[in-house]
């Protein structure tokens, strides 16, 4: 390889190297249900969901909220009722259930302080307060419960610029 195409070479990569970088935060409002539904369709059907599925989702989850937000009445003035009804996103002090409407299973649970502390990497010190359970979801996403209330979050991912 000539001197120029090293020198090509090395620029593209410090180029596409710098495009991306490492997410890892700790949170109180975490992933968004569509975002992890679509994350789910790709990886399931090796394609995006076509428009019609993606109504089609929005359709069932919109369903779903109003028949439990109906059941909950007292739900709809508590502080984490927007995330519920309008931003679709899970949040600290939401419950179990009030989860999987949102996001569904978890791809895997945990109660194994070992198996926490390595998802929570930096932040384990002030998640093990709380944490008695964990729950991963896709892109990174960890969820950390104490008893049936969700009480940490955490994300670690590659990304790139872009997203």
């Amino acid at each position: 390889m000539s001197w120029r195409g090293a020198r090509v070479a090395v620029a593209l990569f410090v180029l596409l190297a710098g495009c991306a970088f490492t997410l890892d935060q700790r949170a109180v409002e975490g992933p968004e249900a569509a975002r992890l539904w679509k994350l789910r369709f790709a990886t399931s059907y090796g394609r995006p969901p076509a428009f019609e599925e993606t109504l089609r989702f929005h359709d069932e989850l919109d369903r779903r909220m109003r028949a439990y937000l109906e059941d909950h009445p007292a739900l709809v003035t508590a502080p984490r009722a927007p995330n519920l009804r309008f931003w679709r996103r899970a949040s600290v002090g939401m419950t179990k259930e009030e989860v999987l409407l949102l996001l569904d299973k978890p791809d895997q649970t945990t109660s194994d302080p070992a198996a926490m502390e390595v998802a929570a990497r930096r932040f384990w010190p002030e998640v093990k307060k709380r944490a008695k359970e964990m729950w991963s979801y896709p892109d990174g996403w960890f969820l950390y419960f104490d008893g049936d209330e969700l009480v940490d979050l955490t994300v670690y991912r590659r990304q790139f610029l872009q997203d």
